[in-house]
């Protein structure tokens, strides 16, 4: 077996931040003690997602502080999708985890993940929720409605999954070839595949802040997730659009009857519900279509998935001397 390079870290642990400087310091000491007592040697990367607070500030003040710690700023909020990609890109340890950087995703149980990893039980190991804790009731239904939308339309069950994951340094490689700009992470970390199992958490409250998820960006991520993994909404479509043809020609038949038989009556009423009916559908799919189009057009746009503002730590230090 060849040795492992000294150079190289065992874990690098990857959180994107986004306003979320007032609790920068807590995390990250949350994070070392963890690290310190659990890897022979290690680098945590904060991904500063175009925050509008002193989030990049604290995160160069922890950086002047602690050698394993690298600093990335994205030139804008691209998304935590975009800075989670980010962070892993530039993560050189033989297992990466990931993370929010809010504390909600418990800095104690990466000892028992890395034990798993270490044992070789499998090259990817998952922390699920087994309790949502203190979540509104909107949020919690719209979680569930979508996870078990997504189940419906691609058979991939996530519910209770999470972004707080650990994945060998094989599975880091696999997912890191993966070209698409519109990313779902959840979900592309599934379709590699790779041997996995589970440790369950439940979720604390916040330390510090809120949650910057909106509806409107629960309602984009839910569709960039359908739109990547199915094709069922497009076969949907399809099915309704047949549907409603063989009902076209039934009421068609049962009109021109109807006609030759004298009993025609005149059906203002049922022929305005209809046009309503059939148009609305319509629309409906045509709007289907078209978020499959959005997902083509930004994939044929080839921009990259972030851009880099600048970045602080061992990291930018050792790129610079190269």
């Amino acid at each position: 077996m060849t040795p492992a390079d000294p150079r190289v870290p065992e874990l690098s642990v990857v959180a994107p931040l986004h306003d979320e400087g007032r609790g920068v310091a807590d995390f990250v000491r949350a994070v070392f003690t963890e690290l310190e007592a659990t890897a022979e040697s290690f680098e945590l990367i904060l991904v500063d997602d175009g925050s509008d607070d002193d989030t990049w500030d604290q995160i160069r003040a922890e950086a002047a502080q602690r050698p394993q710690l690298i600093g990335l700023r994205l030139s804008r909020n691209f998304g935590k999708e975009a800075a989670l990609c980010a962070g892993i890109e530039r993560a050189a340890g033989r297992a990466v985890i990931t993370l929010d950087g809010d504390l909600q995703h418990p800095p104690e149980l990466i000892g028992e993940m890395v034990a798993r990893w270490r044992s070789g039980e499998a090259r990817i190991v998952e922390a699920v929720k087994a309790d949502r804790g203190a979540e509104p009731l909107t949020h919690r239904i719209n979680s569930r409605a979508f996870y078990q939308l997504f189940r419906s339309l691609t058979g991939v069950d996530l519910r209770g999954a999470s972004d707080y994951k650990l994945l060998d340094r094989s599975a880091v490689d696999e997912w890191l070839r993966l070209p698409e700009r519109a990313l779902f992470y959840r979900g592309t970390v599934w379709w590699i595949g790779f041997s996995r199992t589970q440790v369950e958490f439940s979720v604390p409250e916040r330390a510090t802040g809120r949650s910057s998820w909106s509806l409107l960006r629960l309602v984009r991520l839910a569709l960039v997730a359908v739109t990547s993994f199915s094709s069922a909404p497009l076969q949907l479509a399809t099915f309704v659009g047949l549907s409603f043809f063989l009902l076209a020609v039934g009421l068609g038949l049962h009109t021109l009857y109807m006609k030759l038989s004298g009993a025609a009556l005149s059906g203002f009423t049922t022929v305005i519900l209809l046009q309503l009916i059939i148009g609305s559908l319509v629309l409906l799919c045509v709007g289907v279509v078209g978020q499959y189009v959005a997902r083509i057009y930004d994939e044929v746009k080839g921009r990259p998935r972030y851009v880099l503002s600048e970045s602080v730590g061992s990291d930018t230090r050792e790129r610079d001397a190269k």
